[in-house]
């Protein structure tokens, strides 16, 4: 039993791609996810009961993953460590607004590497789109008494078995395709050991081609939980950042450092309650197309 106010979806939405994710599903009463682990997939169902948390698990890697949900569900942030301090009022209202938001950790850098590698330079729409594609091609069926069409993520293993053809029906360019076929052929080295932090597994995926400092960020944080690493290189963060803490609709990576740096240590926390309450940078002009590469 949790022994703070626990929001499921709030604390398990960054790992969500969309409201049709077929690898994450409401309903029934719970929320479904599906995931890879060392001894194969599974499905989790999580649902609150009272004050008490009820977690059920199939297939091969049922054990596994019900022991890492706990991680998932944030058990293992420290968010007591953070003060905010004086620095900007809005961050010590939005702490005190928000003070149960949790970081939570999967353990699992392959369910995070693969969507991350396809959101890379592209609108959010067109990344969930491919994932959605991707899912439906190479993985499997989810284990157990899943919601219909759910999925668990393709293997790294059978994303290399994907044909020319097949890649090109999913609609992804040959940059996203090249880097995740890198990444595919390292993934076993990728999973965080004993001792693993966020330098070092950072370290590890920016050695990959095609892996950057974007990438290697939005990985650490879902892996680990990391309570600094911020997302350098985001189309859009640096902008909702500078907007909460200046007024400034422009912002520039290096100045959205400068202006979380009080809070170093606790950097995407600051970022993560901007986005779970903080002002939002009114939208100007037209939306950014996206490019069907079906159609390429």
């Amino acid at each position: 039993m949790p022994d703070w106010p626990l929001d499921l979806l709030r604390v398990l939405s960054p790992h969500r791609r969309g409201a049709s994710d077929p690898t994450m599903q409401v309903g029934d009463g719970g929320l479904w996810r599906t995931t890879s682990t060392p001894e194969g997939s599974a499905t989790v169902r999580i649902a609150r009961e009272g004050p008490e948390v009820r977690i059920e698990a199939w297939g091969p890697g049922a054990g596994w993953a019900a022991a890492a949900v706990p991680g998932w569900l944030g058990a293992e942030d420290r968010p007591e460590e953070f003060s905010p301090g004086t620095a900007h009022p809005l961050v010590a209202e939005l702490h005190r607004t928000h003070p149960h938001l949790r970081l939570g950790r999967t353990g699992r850098t392959w369910d995070a590497l693969m969507p991350a590698v396809l959101e890379q330079k592209v609108t959010t729409a067109e990344a969930y789109r491919v994932f959605r594609e991707l899912c439906r091609l190479a993985g499997e069926p989810a284990p157990g008494p899943a919601p219909a069409g759910m999925r668990v993520l393709p293997s790294a293993r059978r994303l290399r078995e994907v044909t020319d053809w097949e890649w090109h029906r999913c609609g992804l360019d040959g940059a996203r395709r090249r880097a995740l076929i890198a990444v595919a052929g390292v993934a076993d080295r990728m999973e965080p050991d004993a001792g693993c932090d966020s330098a070092e597994l950072q370290r590890r995926l920016r050695v990959v081609p095609g892996i950057g400092v974007w990438t290697a960020a939005e990985v650490v944080q879902r892996v680990l939980g990391c309570p600094d690493t911020v997302s350098v290189g985001d189309y859009h963060l640096k902008n909702t950042v500078g907007f909460a803490l200046t007024g400034r609709r422009n912002t520039d990576d290096e100045e959205m450092i400068a202006l979380l740096e009080p809070w170093r240590g606790q950097r995407q926390r600051v970022v993560r309650l901007i986005l779970a309450g903080g002002p939002r940078r009114p939208r100007r002009g037209p939306r950014f197309a996206p490019t069907d590469y079906r159609r390429v």
